[in-house]
């Protein structure tokens, strides 16, 4: 339903709200102090051990899902704040990127949250809608205190005489009634559509995947290639190990700490394990190459390709080792080295490792020039199409969530009447 056909109030009132600047005639503003008491109780005994923590745009969650990302749990839990579901738990220094949200929880979170108990309880979810409008966000930053505007320290103190618009108790239930409906069906939407991308994306590569290890042509005789993740390959197929097909170009590679990437900021790529991490003022290559990571969790998940063509001019880092084809087919050769099985051939279990000799000991299927270019033809022509049909799906998706961001906008400043 288009925005613009939902009914308004009969009349509005102008209000010295920096973010909202009139709301319904009969609705009232009240600071926040009015409406949250700020709690600060700490886990002294440190007998609570249910350590939480705050995820942009997932709100508050328990520390074992947050994965290896972020701050790590400290080892001791007694300076930790007490949180109780219901409490709206926020990240002061991340506030401006979405770490908010209303606790499912009880547990403990650290000191630099900021907890707040709704004095009427039953109202915590149009509160929290508030907190998610964009205009109140950017408005909150110009409170806090840092150098980066998205993490500006914002606390109780900068926050408790912010105004905010107060309907009367019946519609604040029915408005977060509303808006918890129609943002749960967005949700599934974008979610459904999320799996749809997925599902492209995996079509793709298995399409992919047998074009770069049985070829083209589906009667053509076939051999044991001797190689475990692949199986049968037409039989006038070579394979050779990945030391005799490319040639190792680590020795070219230059790490930079961030301080000199810092220095020398500038327009060509920087490349690591999983690529452009980077972009300094000088580069290292000036031609086509095959990167693959070195180290790192994504030899395992591989939630992101492990071989790329690098193009142009750039600088590649020692996370990520440097091959050039000995046979033509650059798109060929970094389709057949992310589809390798990797997981014989890893090293260590906290930081994997893909070492030059491991790598170099990968056998790979090589076909004859001419085929190379028909299988190189077919991967241009299904990632086109694939690519064509997923951006339409991100599309649709931005679209959900800008349609969900102006429904919660208009909705808790009272432009539309939603009963």
């Amino acid at each position: 339903m288009n925005i613009a056909a939902y009914p308004k109030y009969e009349s509005y009132k102008d209000v010295d709200i920096s973010w909202c600047s009139e709301i319904p005639a009969h609705w009232e503003t009240q600071p926040i102090r009015n409406l949250f008491n700020e709690s600060r109780r700490k886990n002294a005994d440190g007998k609570n051990t249910n350590y939480l923590s705050l995820m942009s745009h997932r709100g508050v969650i328990p520390y074992s899902e947050k994965g290896d990302i972020g701050n790590k749990m400290p080892a001791d839990l007694s300076g930790c704040k007490i949180v109780e579901p219901n409490d709206f738990v926020l990240n002061s220094m991340n506030f401006g990127i979405g770490s908010f949200g209303v606790s499912s929880f009880g547990g403990v979170c650290s000191s630099v949250y900021v907890i707040l108990k709704a004095n009427q309880p039953t109202t915590i979810g149009y509160y929290e809608r508030i907190f998610q409008h964009p205009q109140f966000q950017t408005f909150s930053q110009s409170l806090g205190n840092g150098i980066l505007a998205h993490r500006c320290a914002i606390g109780w103190d900068e926050l408790k005489n912010v105004p905010f618009p107060l309907p009367p108790a019946h519609e604040i239930k029915i408005i977060t009634a509303f808006l918890d409906d129609k943002c749960a069906k967005i949700d599934k939407a974008v979610r459904i559509k999320e799996e749809q991308i997925r599902l492209l994306a995996e079509r793709r590569q298995i399409l992919i995947q047998q074009a770069v290890t049985r070829g083209l042509d589906p009667d053509a005789p076939m051999k044991d290639s001797g190689i475990d993740w692949i199986g049968k390959i037409p039989a006038h197929w070579e394979v050779k190990s990945i030391r005799y097909a490319f040639r190792f170009r680590n020795n070219q590679r230059i790490p930079l700490s961030g301080s000199e990437r810092e220095k020398m900021q500038g327009e060509y790529p920087y490349y690591g394990a999983s690529g452009i991490i980077d972009y300094v003022e000088d580069y290292i290559f000036d031609e086509d190459l095959i990167l693959i990571a070195e180290d790192g969790a994504n030899l395992l998940s591989k939630s992101t390709p492990l071989a790329f063509v690098a193009r142009g001019k750039y600088w590649v880092n020692n996370h990520a080792h440097i091959l050039e084809p000995l046979f033509p087919g650059f798109e060929y050769w970094a389709e057949v080295l992310s589809a390798v099985d990797y997981t014989l051939y890893i090293s260590g279990s906290a930081q994997p490792k893909l070492t030059r000799d491991r790598l170099g000991s990968i056998r790979v299927p090589i076909p004859p020039s001419n085929e190379r270019e028909k299988i190189i033809a077919l991967i241009n022509q299904q990632s086109e199409k694939f690519q064509n049909a997923i951006s339409i799906k991100k599309d649709q998706i931005t679209l959900l969530k800008e349609y969900k961001t102006s429904l919660i906008n208009a909705a808790v400043t009272g432009k539309i009447k939603v009963f």
